[in-house]
């Protein structure tokens, strides 16, 4: 029997860890730059060095998760989290704290990349991908809402991020040790990265844009609390509470998500919830008020996990052995290290509001390729029932397995092949040696 349902609560837990740095980047940007003295320009470009580390590792480890194994790949990864941001949380020196945020977003990304490859192992990787984000949303929000009452500095974010890696080790028992779910002997590492990387020209085109969609809405969300703070004018627990409340708004949007699943197809709500969320950028940016800020911030937070968490599944479908939801999901981690500096230049040179139509008008060059790729990739995935039709029970069990479906084998996931129907004659006229075996010989 298969291991994924019980590794699957594992995976979202090794999901939270991995994406907690970049849910807490306003706040850690914001820190960084009142608590250590930096300007918002060094402490963005800190972010984004700590982001760039993640998608570094989300790159090296695309195609070695296996041959590592997912225990051993998620330890290292979580080992590195603790050890970097927890010495980041314990000093004051700026080298260090630097260094710190290297090391830790490097075991951010390796969370990640075994997360990744796990839950495109999943027979539902939507759902799969919507409950991690159902529970970075909690986590970050629970978050917000404490570390203002608790003291300011740098250190309390990072050391959050670090406690969270602790807690989370224990449950990596729970995978598997020599590969990602599999519950029978696959291919060797050799055998398995030999695999040719299938829908390479859509894989590419789904990574190019999915790293300026998350560039343009990272370079909003890291300097989104300077914008409450300065343009409008609100006190730092009013701007953290407004936080809490827009990743409560986005359980709301991803527990919708989840319960549409696929009745509304991909393409419509990677491309109409791409637009709503560039309209919320506007609005976010140039915000000057209470109710403006809250506004752009809770909408646009409803629709982003929603939109992530399609995108998620449409690079999980491309490949059932997790490789494009490794490299889709670290060129995302890519924007979102971009994000932040890239925010705090576009701030400094105009201003927000600028910044935000800048923003808006990426979000929606981006919007057309993602819809591109979901209808091009689009088709009715094979059931359980399907694969049984055309293979037997051996065909369901290899068509189940991560990395050890042959290539004649239809694979979950893999859109149905169209059945030609072939006319036989009947009655007295249909004599059995009408009939013989086709050899290659016939073929022309």
């Amino acid at each position: 029997m298969s291991s994924r349902p019980r590794a699957l609560g594992p995976l979202v837990a090794l999901f939270t860890a991995g994406y907690l740095a970049p849910y807490l980047l306003p706040t850690v940007v914001g820190r960084l730059s009142a608590g250590l003295g930096l300007s918002p320009a060094q402490a963005g470009l800190v972010g984004s060095v700590l982001l760039l580390a993640s998608a570094s590792a989300g790159f090296t480890l695309a195609a070695r998760v296996e041959r590592l194994g997912p225990r051993r790949a998620a330890r290292i990864g979580l080992g590195a989290m603790f050890l970097g941001y927890g010495s980041a949380a314990l000093t004051t020196s700026v080298p260090l704290v630097v260094g710190g945020a290297v090391v830790g977003g490097f075991g951010s990304g390796t969370a990640l990349a075994v997360a990744a490859a796990g839950i495109a192992a999943q027979r539902d990787p939507h759902r799969a991908s919507t409950l991690g984000l159902l529970t970075v949303s909690a986590t970050a929000g629970a978050l917000y809402l404490t570390l203002p009452h608790l003291g300011s500095g740098h250190g309390l974010p990072f050391a959050s991020i670090a406690l969270a890696a602790a807690l989370v080790w224990p449950l990596t028992a729970g995978l598997g040790a020599g590969g990602v779910s599999r519950p029978s002997p696959t291919p060797t590492p050799t055998t398995a990265e030999a695999t040719p990387l299938p829908h390479r020209r859509s894989g590419l085109v789904l990574a190019v844009a999915i790293l300026c969609w998350s560039m343009a809405q990272n370079a909003l969300w890291g300097v989104s609390g300077r914008i409450g703070l300065t343009q409008a004018g609100l006190s730092e627990v009013t701007v953290g509470a407004v936080f809490a409340v827009a990743l409560g708004a986005g359980l709301a949007g991803v527990t919708a998500a989840g319960a549409l699943g696929s009745r509304l197809g991909r393409a419509a709500p990677i491309g109409a919830g791409t637009a709503i969320i560039a309209v919320c950028v506007l609005v976010s940016s140039g915000a000057e008020s209470l109710p403006a800020f809250a506004t752009g911030e809770v909408l646009w937070n409803v629709f982003y996990p929603v939109v992530l968490s399609y995108l998620l599944g449409l690079a999980a479908s491309l490949d059932p052995r997790g490789r494009w939801a490794v490299l889709v999901g670290s060129a995302s981690s890519l924007g979102v290290a971009c994000g932040p500096v890239t925010g705090s230049i576009l701030s400094e040179q105009f201003g927000y509001p600028g910044m935000g139509l800048l923003l808006c008008a990426l979000l929606l060059l981006a919007a057309a390729p993602m819809t591109a790729v979901a209808l091009h990739t689009s088709g009715r995935p094979l059931v359980p029932g399907s694969i049984r039709r055309r293979g037997g029970a051996a065909a369901a069990v290899l068509a189940g397995t991560t990395g050890s479906t042959p290539g004649l084998v239809p694979q979950m996931g893999a859109p149905e092949q169209p059945v030609t129907e072939i006319p036989v004659p009947s009655g007295s006229g249909a004599a059995q040696r009408a009939f013989r075996l086709a050899r290659p010989s016939d073929r022309g």
